[in-house]
């Protein structure tokens, strides 16, 4: 959320800079474990491949536009190659059939439909607004915890869930609007023929569509995120 805010610029205003906070302390209080605080080096390591993943989420939302599932198939080969590479090279062996086709299962969703989905909120939503919603990920793990493992519904849980729903509320009842320009913008993308879509087709068509299509300049006021069409600066915080 920091890169997106800082680095590329999105907008943000101090109820949804609130509402991170309360989403990303409430995970800190899911983490707690009474011990304090204390950076090893696994720590540090895992830090550094947060920075990372922050860093490859928002040039992953310069890509938003392209098809997510071309996109997501591109990075899971060349992420897992690499990783089974480093993996045989350090010493691993491969595992019996039966663990390899239950990885692969988890593999689908919980990265492949899990990245389709996130690039699609990139593309509608914006970096940080999608990190923030993702930031959740650790109390929904914590609830199917409880429903499907037996684990205890503690005070800790609790506080934290409420912490994130606050965040996401604060989040969800944003109202950003102001006028605003955009520039001329030629691409391609599944679309319906809204007030930022005004253009004409030989022959009849149906919604929503798919093309290669132009936008001509067009300056107007109404409620939006920064979205594919919505990506332009602000001299203030509205």
């Amino acid at each position: 959320m920091a890169i997106a805010w800082v680095v590329f610029r999105e907008n943000v205003d101090r109820r949804l800079m609130l509402g991170a906070f309360a989403i990303l302390a409430g995970a800190a209080i899911l983490a707690w474990n009474g011990t304090g605080v204390r950076i090893d080096a696994g720590g540090a390591f895992i830090a550094v491949a947060c920075l990372a993943w922050g860093i490859d989420n928002n040039l992953t939302r310069k890509l938003s536009l392209a098809d997510p599932v071309i996109t997501a198939a591109i990075k899971g080969i060349a992420a897992g190659s690499t990783n089974v590479a480093l993996a045989m090279v350090l010493g691993a062996h491969l595992p019996t059939p039966t663990t390899i086709a239950a990885a692969a299962a988890v593999g689908f969703l919980g990265v492949g439909v899990s990245l389709v989905l996130f690039m699609l909120a990139l593309r509608n939503l914006g970096a940080a607004r999608t990190g923030a919603y993702f930031s959740l990920a650790p109390f929904i793990g914590a609830i199917i915890a409880v429903v499907l493992l037996g684990e205890p519904l503690t005070i800790q849980l609790i506080a934290a869930g409420m912490l994130m729903m606050v965040g996401l509320w604060l989040h969800l009842a944003e109202r950003h609007e102001h006028e605003h320009l955009h520039d001329a913008l030629a691409h391609e993308h599944v679309h319906v023929h809204d007030e930022h879509h005004q253009h004409e087709h030989d022959g009849l068509v149906t919604e929503p569509h798919s093309h290669w299509h132009r936008h001509a300049p067009l300056r107007h006021g109404h409620a939006h995120y920064p979205d594919l069409h919505h990506r332009h600066t602000h001299v203030q915080a509205k």
